[in-house]
This record gives structure tokens, C-alpha cells and sequence, in this order.
């Protein structure tokens, strides 16, 4: 492969089992709020199951994002309705709009960089191309902050350049104009990029464009033409037998 691509890499799915995430993040967010905001640590755990599994249904999802004026707007309307739906659970009395957002964003900055959910072999993997010189991104869905906190646990924020989140691109990953927006900000044509993600839709958008795709996950999945690797600690090896 010449020259060498750009490495664009998904967050959750690819770098973090997602799974893992929701079995820490409960137990994490009891102990932010509970010290705060009263009531008990077990009954806020309780509550963020039963209000993120409501939250991130599919459906809720995408009404969420076309409702939005853009990912600023998406993301205060989140965090408020996030606490506020877990106070109404843990039976508390929440303080006014502004002041739930910002308890909702120390929150995140508290519980993110706690999190440990990388797969297997995939911070090694980071770390090996780092050292071998090619350039890494990251491209999700999350925001750019986020990003950098589970980079951080993770102690690779520093193999990273931009982390490109839908928050730097003001563009929600649901279509080929995020990918478009970004490889604008890269300056970069997109034959010049490899995408790694588990998602088939997204491969999908970004090889429209020209773009290089890996599926990281099932192949059963596979069918836009996408590499294939089982978990992103195989990507080294694939760019060598690809160069």
C-alpha cells in the first residue's frame, strides 16, 4: 500500500468493548452523584441502567440527533435529560438546567478517565504503529473531549493526532458528510485514508468516497469491499501484508 495511509480509527467497537463500558459506568456514576446530589450509590447505579438503555434505543437516538441544531445543542439536551431522568428514578430534587449540564460534564470528566474497556492486545497495537510512524486519527461518533479521557486511561492520547469527534466536525456520523468533513480538515484526498470501524454502514459512506476500509469484527458483516480483521490488534500485521 503506497503511499502509507492515514489511520482513522472508531472508538467503541474497535478500540473498546462497549459492553465493558456499560458494566463500569453505573457503579462510577453512583459514586459521582451520589456524595453530591444524595441518595444512595446503588440506587444511582440502578438508575443510569434503566435511563441509558432508554436513552440510546435506536429509535430515541435518531429523533435525538434530527431534533438537534447541531452536536452543541445535541449534547447539553443529552446530558440535562440524562440526569434529570436519573434524579426522577433516585427520587432527588435536581438543581436547575445549567447546573445539572455542568454536573453532568464533571461526571464524564470524573468516570471517563476510570474506565478500562480496551480490547485485547489493542493498546499494544496503537502503541506498535506509533513507533512504526504512521499517522493515527481517530473517527467516531463520540465527542473529541470523551475521546481523549478514554485515550488517556488507555495511555495512548499521545499516539493520537486529531480526535475527531462529531463535536470538531459539528456533523453527526449518520452519513458520507462526516467523512467528507473530515478528510477536508486533514487536507487529505480520501484514498490516502484507512478506515477502521465495525460499523458496515459507516466502512460504507467512507468507500464512497475512495476511502480504504477495515471491518473490525464479524466478516459475516463484510460487504462493501472492507478488509477484515477479528480485533484491532491484528491491524499491524495486515498493514504489513498489504505495503
Amino acid at each position: 500500500m503506497t503511499p502509507r495511509p492515514v489511520i482513522l480509527l472508531d472508538d467503541g467497537g474497535v478500540m473498546n468493548n462497549n459492553q465493558l463500558r456499560g458494566e463500569q459506568w453505573p457503579p462510577l456514576v453512583g459514586e459521582f452523584f451520589a456524595p453530591r446530589l444524595g441518595g444512595t450509590v446503588s440506587a444511582w447505579a440502578e438508575a443510569n441502567r434503566v435511563v441509558v438503555q432508554r436513552l440510546l434505543e435506536p429509535t430515541s437516538w435518531l429523533q435525538r440527533l434530527q431534533a438537534s441544531s447541531g452536536y452543541a445543542s445535541f449534547e447539553r439536551t443529552y446530558w440535562n435529560d440524562w440526569l434529570s431522568a436519573m434524579g426522577q428514578l433516585v427520587e432527588i430534587t435536581l438543581p436547575l438546567e445549567e447546573e445539572c449540564i455542568r454536573l453532568a460534564q464533571q461526571a464524564e470528566v470524573f468516570i471517563i478517565p476510570r474506565i478500562r474497556s480496551a480490547f485485547p492486545g489493542v493498546i499494544e497495537a496503537i502503541q506498535q504503529l506509533h513507533a512504526e510512524d504512521y499517522i493515527l486519527h481517530t473517527a467516531s461518533g463520540e465527542s473529541s473531549v470523551h475521546l481523549a479521557h478514554y485515550l488517556e486511561g488507555m495511555g495512548v492520547r499521545d499516539c493520537f493526532g486529531r480526535l475527531y469527534g462529531s463535536d470538531l466536525l459539528n456533523t453527526f456520523k449518520e452519513g458520507p458528510e462526516y467523512y467528507r468533513q473530515l478528510f477536508s480538515d486533514l487536507q487529505i484526498v480520501p484514498g490516502d485514508a484507512l478506515i477502521v470501524d465495525d460499523s458496515p454502514r459507516a466502512l460504507a459512506w467512507a468507500s464512497k468516497l475512495g476511502a480504504r476500509t477495515v471491518l473490525v469484527g464479524d466478516a459475516q458483516k463484510m460487504g462493501n469491499g472492507a478488509m477484515h480483521i477479528h480485533n484491532l490488534a491484528e491491524l499491524p500485521a495486515l498493514l504489513q501484508q498489504i505495503s
